[in-house]
């Protein structure tokens, strides 16, 4: 289902981006008809930004974000009307996590970031379940994205696109070691496409 409010946002996104961050779009043929959880590295505020564009018009997708953002006057508005989903994070926020799982299963995208948080080239993050959750709940393949971590304005900035895959688990439901386990093979999956960035 096409989000108007979407459509109108996306073009505007674009052109700021396209002149002063420019991107090269790596791969974005992985990226699958229907539902998918899209999941990258995350360094600075603007990699959202980045893999929407990379992705192309065509290509609406929901991404996950802090809540604080939807609370900002007007803009806040305007990105929940898009489809961002804000999240608390910290705490179980069910109605984030119910929002998720129903754009998925209407056959939607989903943009997060496993690491939960920016992390700085060079550093790492223990990997959040939550994606893992999400895919096998609905389904639905992990594709994992790269975002070149060094960033230089008019500059351009190479985003990578995996193979989408699907989470293998035994029995009838995952574990939370098999969430943790899943979670952590992504990130694996994600830094390894830094090699394609340059």
């Amino acid at each position: 289902m096409r989000n108007k409010v979407y459509a109108v946002l996306y073009p505007i996104i674009w052109v700021f981006m396209r002149i002063l961050h420019p991107w090269n779009a790596v791969g974005a043929d992985n990226i699958p008809e229907g539902a998918a959880v899209i999941c990258g590295n995350h360094t600075t505020l603007g990699d959202p930004l980045y893999v929407v564009c990379a992705m192309g018009r065509k290509r609406q997708t929901h991404v996950m974000a802090k809540a604080e953002i939807i609370k900002w006057p007007v803009v806040g508005f305007l990105l929940k009307k898009a489809g961002i989903i804000g999240v608390n994070r910290g705490k179980s926020d069910m109605g984030a996590v119910k929002e998720c799982l129903r754009a998925l299963k209407n056959g939607e995208k989903l943009l997060m970031f496993p690491e939960g948080t920016r992390v700085k080239d060079g550093e790492s993050a223990e990997a959040h379940t939550g994606a893992a959750m999400f895919a096998t709940r609905t389904g639905t393949p992990l594709v994992p994205v790269y975002i070149q971590p060094k960033k230089r304005r008019f500059r351009k900035t190479t985003v990578v696109f995996g193979s989408p895959y699907y989470p293998e688990f035994e029995g009838r439901k995952p574990s939370a070691d098999d969430y943790q386990r899943i979670a952590d093979d992504l990130l694996v999956r994600v830094r390894a496409l830094g090699e394609k960035a340059g």
